[in-house]
């Protein structure tokens, strides 16, 4: 290399003298595939657990709170009045609007606190 000049070298070239290459050749096999009686014992653990939970609630009376809860539930919906499309369009527009003049306020204020602070600073 001449004075002043500049010497020629890569990312590449750098790497290979601060990260040895090791050329040990070992390879790390792939896991063995999962059988399938790990599957099926799985399930049955699964199956097994669900129902040990379904008779301690059915011992304990759960389920049929749980049920009379549904049912109470299903007739206290039948007796909503829901409203039109019409009405639902409308109240959607109304909600994506307040949305959109909230975020531009929040957008101003957070603007002016900015401003005001830099200029205390």
């Amino acid at each position: 290399m001449a004075a002043g000049g500049v010497a020629e070298w890569s990312i590449a070239t750098v790497l290979k003298t601060v990260i040895p290459v090791t050329g040990s050749g070992v390879r790390i096999p792939p896991p063995p595939p999962e059988r399938i009686v790990n599957f099926y014992v799985k399930l049955g653990i699964w199956v097994a657990a669900i129902a040990v939970v379904f008779g301690f609630l059915w011992h304990k009376g759960q389920l049929l709170r749980l049920s009379n809860y549904i049912q109470e539930t299903r007739e206290e919906l039948k007796k909503c009045t829901w409203p039109s499309w019409e009405e639902l369009k409308g109240s959607t527009l109304v909600v994506m609007i307040s949305i959109l003049i909230l975020g531009l306020f929040t957008v101003v204020v957070d603007f002016a606190i900015l401003k005001f602070v830099n200029w205390i600073i």
